[in-house]
């Protein structure tokens, strides 16, 4: 479904990435390691045109290299960021109608199946955005995401700073993301949740990916772990 090969990236005159490869196939949750400022976060953002890919980034078997952010949403690759970047004078139902793309015949998700998978924003529709918790802001900004019906969702950092129990809530949420059909290319740092989910990990170093396969393979290399992972 998403095809990367040789993607270089740069901030100013930094380069950033350096040729990096990666794969992701229909109904397969992928998590991309590494500690802080090896690139991870400019992965996911040169793949959605808020950082000039340098590259082939093929979707579901067409160039999307070069294309402008909206383009590349608008065939169907959804993205979280980091910042969550929602809109905070807005509802949170006001926020998941932004999300909603038209055109696309009848969407994988309702506002309905969001309040459902995540009640608090129900109760909280009414509510600005910016008045939200950090988790309720996190359940808004993949809610939102969802309603444009992605077929492959990229996120970046969801549980950072959040309350184990809230981390549970998403991880299920996760799951069910994947039985709909729906991809994922995850950036997370907790081991724990990336193992528990994945079928297959990437680790990055330096710009580079430095390791590619499935969990166990992982966790049987020490190396790779002590090198790349491991303070």
């Amino acid at each position: 479904m998403l095809e990367v090969n040789a993607l270089n990236a740069y901030y100013g005159k930094s380069h950033i990435l350096f040729n990096v490869d990666l794969t992701l196939q229909r109904d397969e949750i992928v998590s991309l390691l590494g500690r802080n400022g090896v690139g991870k976060s400019t992965t996911l953002k040169a793949i959605m045109g808020e950082v000039a890919p340098h590259g082939s980034i093929k979707f579901k078997g067409i160039q999307v290299s070069g294309l402008k952010t909206y383009e590349v949403a608008r065939r169907g690759l959804g993205y979280v960021p980091e910042d969550r970047a929602i809109f905070p004078s807005l509802t949170v139902r006001q926020n998941l109608i932004m999300g909603m793309k038209g055109g696309r015949g009848k969407a994988r998700w309702t506002m309905e199946d969001m309040f459902n998978l995540f009640p608090i924003l129900k109760v909280r529709a009414e509510v600005n955005g910016g008045s939200l918790s950090g988790g309720e802001q996190q359940m808004l900004t993949l809610c939102r995401t969802l309603m444009g019906d992605p077929d492959l969702i990229m996120i970046d950092e969801p549980t950072e700073g959040l309350a184990p129990k809230i981390v549970q809530v998403l991880v299920e949420m996760f799951e069910e993301i994947k039985n709909r059909g729906v991809s994922i290319l995850l950036v997370e740092q907790k081991l724990t949740i990336t193992l528990k989910i994945s079928q297959r990990l990437y680790v990055m170093g330096h710009g580079h990916i430095v390791f590619n396969g499935t969990t166990n393979e992982f966790l049987s290399n020490e190396s790779i772990r002590k090198t790349w992972i491991e303070v």
